[in-house]
C-alpha cells in the first residue's frame, strides 16, 4: 500500500502481488489512505461467528464424551447426539470441540497400504459372506457371545445375525434359515475354512472317502448342497475383508448401542441387534450395480426343517430302538411297516433340539424308549445291601467284622495255569491218514 501511495508501483501490479482483484486493490487503498494500516485487518475480526455453538453445547457434548458416550469415535457420536440428545452438529463440529478439550477420538488409524479392491457383484443375493466374531459385547455385563452374521457383498448391508454361546454349526444353520425365510435363499456363501464349512485336510480319510476319492462333506456343507448353495472358501481374511470391517463397525457402535440399552443377557442383546440392524442398513448400505434380487423363491413344500439339521445314519436293534447321544428311541409299527428291526434309518437332529426318524422317505413315528433292564438291575444293584457304607442302618458290624493286624488272612486266589501242551506223539497229532491204514 505504501509502494502504491508512492507511486513505485501501480494498482493492477499490487492486486497481482496480493493475490485479489484489482477493483478490492482500490478499495483497500481508499480505506488505507482514510484509515491507514487498521484497514488492512478483516472486519470481523474479534467478533463471535453467527454460526457458532453456544458454549452450553460445547459443555455439553463434553460431559456426554466424558459420561455415558464414552469411547465413541466422531461419527457415531455426531449420530447419537442428533438421535438421542438432539443435539444437531456437524462431526468436523464435534471434532473441534473435542480436540479442544484434549478427548482425542479411540479410532487409531493404521498406515495406509496399497491393494487393490475387489469389484462387487452386480446384483443382490449373489454372494453372502458369513463369519463370527467373538467379543465382549455385553462389556462383563452377561457372557462373552459370539456375534453370527452374514453380509451381501453387493450391497453391504446386512439380512441378519444371531448372538451365539460360541460359534457352532447350528448358529449358522439358524442364520440361513433367517435369510431364506426374509430375503431368500442366495446363491453361494463366502467364508474361511473353518471345520464347520469343510474338512480339515489333516484329519484321517474314512474308508468311504478313500473309495470315492473326495472329502466328506461337514453337516452345514451338506445343507448347503441340498439347499444349493455354492461354497467359496477365502484364503486369508484379508480375502473377506468385507465381513471384517463389519465386525470392526459392530464392536464400536452395537457395543455402544447394547450399553445405553442395558443388556445383560443373550435374549436382550438379541433385541437391541433387531432393532440396530435396519438402521445400520440405512446407514452403511450401497445401491448395486444391478437392480432386483438375486435370491432365489423357497420351492413350494421344501421343509426348511428337514435341510438344515443334524443328520445321522443309525442301524435299529432288534427290539425296534435307536440309541443317539444317550437316548433311545422306540419305533412304533406303522400301516406299511409293523417292525424296522435290522433296517439303517436315518436320524435327523433338528434345530430345536427334537429328533426325528426318516426311512426310506417316510417319517416314523417314535417314542422315549423304557429303561432297558440291564439299566434297571444296574440302579438295583448300588441300592443292595452288600454295597451298604458302615454308616447305612442296614450295615451290621457283626456281618462286617474287622480284621485285627495279627490274624492272617486268606492267601488270594492265584491266576490258573495254562493246560499242558500235548506231546508229539499224542493221539490228537497223528494224522488221519495213518490212524486209518492203521486200523
Amino acid at each position: 500500500m505504501n509502494e502504491v501511495l508512492e507511486g513505485r508501483i501501480g494498482v493492477k501490479e499490487a492486486a497481482q502481488l496480493m493475490g485479489v482483484s484489482e477493483r478490492h486493490t482500490w478499495r483497500l487503498v481508499a480505506d488505507y489512505r482514510k484509515e491507514g494500516a487498521k484497514a488492512i485487518a478483516h472486519g470481523n475480526r474479534g467478533r463471535r461467528p453467527a454460526h457458532a455453538i453456544r458454549e452450553e453445547t460445547r459443555v455439553r457434548i463434553v460431559e456426554l464424551v466424558m459420561g455415558p458416550y464414552g469411547g465413541v469415535n466422531h461419527s457415531h457420536l455426531t449420530e447419537l447426539l442428533a438421535e438421542r440428545e438432539g443435539i444437531e452438529v456437524s462431526r468436523s463440529t464435534v471434532r473441534r470441540v473435542l480436540e479442544k478439550a484434549g478427548i482425542r477420538s479411540p479410532r487409531r488409524r493404521r498406515a495406509p497400504k496399497h491393494r487393490s479392491r475387489r469389484e462387487r457383484r452386480a446384483q443382490e443375493g449373489m454372494l453372502l459372506q458369513v463369519d463370527g466374531s467373538k467379543h465382549d459385547w455385553l462389556e462383563g455385563r452377561g457372557p462373552h457371545l459370539t456375534l453370527v452374521a452374514g453380509i451381501d457383498d453387493a450391497t453391504g448391508t446386512v439380512p441378519h445375525a444371531v448372538f451365539r454361546r460360541e460359534e457352532d454349526t447350528q448358529g449358522y444353520m439358524l442364520l440361513i434359515r433367517d435369510v431364506m425365510e426374509s430375503k431368500g435363499i442366495p446363491l453361494a456363501l463366502y467364508s474361511d475354512r473353518h471345520g464347520i464349512f469343510q474338512r480339515s485336510e489333516q484329519e484321517k480319510e474314512t474308508l468311504e472317502e478313500q473309495l470315492s476319492g473326495e472329502r466328506g462333506l461337514t453337516q452345514f456343507g451338506r445343507a448347503m448342497r441340498e439347499l444349493g448353495i455354492g461354497s467359496i472358501y477365502a484364503l486369508s481374511p484379508q480375502a473377506k475383508g468385507r465381513i471384517e470391517r463389519l465386525f470392526e463397525t459392530l464392536q464400536d457402535r452395537l457395543v455402544v448401542e447394547l450399553r445405553l440399552a442395558g443388556a445383560s443377557t443373550e435374549e436382550e442383546a438379541s433385541r437391541v441387534l433387531e432393532a440396530f440392524l435396519p438402521k445400520y442398513n440405512a446407514r452403511f448400505g450401497v445401491p448395486a450395480r444391478q437392480p432386483g434380487s438375486a435370491y432365489r423363491e423357497v420351492p413350494k413344500g421344501l421343509d426348511i426343517d428337514r435341510v438344515l439339521c443334524f443328520k445321522y445314519w443309525r442301524k435299529v436293534g432288534a427290539d425296534n430302538t435307536v440309541q443317539f447321544d444317550g437316548r433311545v428311541l422306540q419305533l412304533l409299527p406303522g400301516r406299511d411297516r409293523m417292525s424296522y428291526a435290522h433296517a439303517k434309518v436315518e436320524l435327523q437332529e433338528r434345530l430345536d433340539g427334537s429328533l426325528v426318524v426318516w426311512h426310506r422317505g417316510l417319517v416314523v413315528a417314535s417314542a422315549e424308549a423304557p429303561p432297558h433292564p440291564v439299566t434297571l438291575r444296574a440302579r438295583n444293584m448300588r441300592r443292595s445291601p452288600g454295597s451298604l457304607a458302615p454308616s447305612h442302618p442296614s450295615y451290621h458290624a457283626d456281618q462286617h467284622p474287622n480284621p485285627s493286624p495279627d490274624t492272617p488272612q486268606p492267601n488270594p486266589p492265584t491266576t490258573p495255569s495254562r493246560p499242558p501242551k500235548p506231546g508229539p506223539d499224542h493221539p490228537w497229532r497223528r494224522p488221519l491218514l495213518t490212524k486209518s491204514l492203521n486200523t
